[in-house]
């Protein structure tokens, strides 16, 4: 018997969580850096899984809208301990930073932190921070002329007819264009994948996640409740955002800032504060969800947001083994992540730089910290730390 077979099922659920706290409370860095944290804990340090069943789920994950390193890690928990283990997973490592920004969330309304000069400095570290996203992903995700096209067709739509649903039908015209021009590009080494998750089973979530998405809206028009809206917004950009947390701020803006729900600053600041914890940056949801409906409004925007990650994961991975396999499905995913880079585009121009670089000393500010990122590879966590000192230093030398 193996080492696992020895163990009961709530050893190793409370294995799981002990470890996923651990990486909770250290993966600082955004998404890749997360995978480089999994990747030592649960691939070198416990060979929970081979290097290419880890690398197989990473791949499988770049295929779902949603959290692509939360993916991840739900997937490695669902493989060790069933769909309990998925969920514990979850919980570990995204709680801590949960914890934090709705903590941050109550002391910015409860102290007037919107008048602290920390937090535009907050604001111009979310700009250095998606322009160092933006350029890391467009390196990795259009890498020819026909992708690099895509993108900016993409960011020229978005900032011609910036709404939530423009997004979504640019994301579909791309994948359109990737199942026509990107097929020969597909891979044809593909392994198989398997996972302990019956295809009735995946069904049965595919079917409630299409039916709440269907019928969450027209329940939050006829009953018009705030926690109720909070859910349909949260559960809806959770369903369709791809591209991972930094992908999640156009569409989340578009939601809550131009409909009154939230100003742009407040928006900006629990973004700049998303970048100083560890784990998932979709918990940046918790932090809006405090400032619009208390913590009553934290747990159910952090609940849909994620919700759909799970059942997308449920219902995806027991077909995507055959999926994979197939040249038309690889080219929509090219031609959808593309897109993804010209929705970012759009992003750092409205709503970042516009909230956040008023005059010469913002932009000095932003490009070292650029630099910082970019160049020296200080991480991300450290950066809002200088950030925030910068910002204090600048206007004590009246700057």
């Amino acid at each position: 018997m193996n080492s696992m077979q020895q163990k009961s099922k709530f050893q190793i659920l409370l294995e799981i969580l002990i470890v996923s706290t651990k990486l909770g409370l250290t993966s600082f860095g955004g998404p890749v850096a997360h995978l480089a944290y999994f990747k030592d804990e649960y691939i070198d340090r416990r060979k929970w899984l081979t290097d290419k069943t880890y690398a197989d789920l990473i791949a499988l994950c770049q295929f779902l809208p949603g959290p692509a390193s939360s993916q991840v890690g739900m997937s490695i928990g669902i493989l060790r301990g069933g769909i309990l283990g998925g969920i514990v997973s979850f919980l570990g490592f995204t709680l801590p930073s949960v914890f934090v920004l709705v903590i941050f969330a109550l002391l910015y309304q409860n102290f007037s932190l919107g008048d602290a000069g920390f937090i535009h400095s907050l604001k111009i570290v979310a700009a250095a921070v998606v322009l160092h996203a933006l350029i890391g992903l467009g390196r990795k995700l259009t890498p020819d002329k026909s992708r690099i096209a895509i993108a900016l067709a993409g960011a020229l739509i978005m900032l011609l007819f910036p709404s939530a649903w423009v997004q979504i039908a640019i994301i579909i015209g791309a994948g359109a264009v990737g199942y026509v021009l990107f097929q020969k590009k597909a891979e044809s080494n593909i392994e198989p994948f398997h996972v302990a998750i019956s295809k009735k089973f995946g069904i049965a979530s595919l079917a409630v996640l299409a039916a709440a998405l269907i019928f969450l809206p027209v329940l939050n028009q006829a009953l018009q409740h705030p926690l109720l809206h909070i859910f349909d917004v949260f559960f809806r950009v959770g369903s369709l955002v791809f591209g991972g947390g930094h992908v999640v701020l156009p569409m989340i803006e578009r939601e809550l800032v131009p409909t009154g729900f939230l100003s742009p600053d407040e928006f900006l600041a629990g973004y700049g504060m998303a970048q100083a914890v560890p784990g998932p940056l979709f918990t940046f949801s918790s932090y809006l969800g405090t400032m619009m409906q208390g913590v009553s409004g934290a747990v159910v925007a952090t609940v849909a947001i994620f919700l759909p990650s799970f059942l997308l994961l449920f219902g995806a991975l027991p077909f995507l083994s055959e999926l994979r396999r197939r040249a038309s499905f690889q080219g929509v995913l090219m031609g959808v992540n593309a897109s993804v880079v010209g929705i970012l585009l759009a992003a750092f121009y409205d709503p970042v730089l516009t909230s956040s670089i008023m005059d010469g000393s913002d932009f000095a500010l932003a490009a070292i910290l650029f630099a910082l990122l970019n160049v020296w590879k200080v991480p991300a966590w450290l950066i809002v730390i200088i950030g925030v000192a910068g910002g204090y230093v600048f206007q004590l030398l009246g700057f």
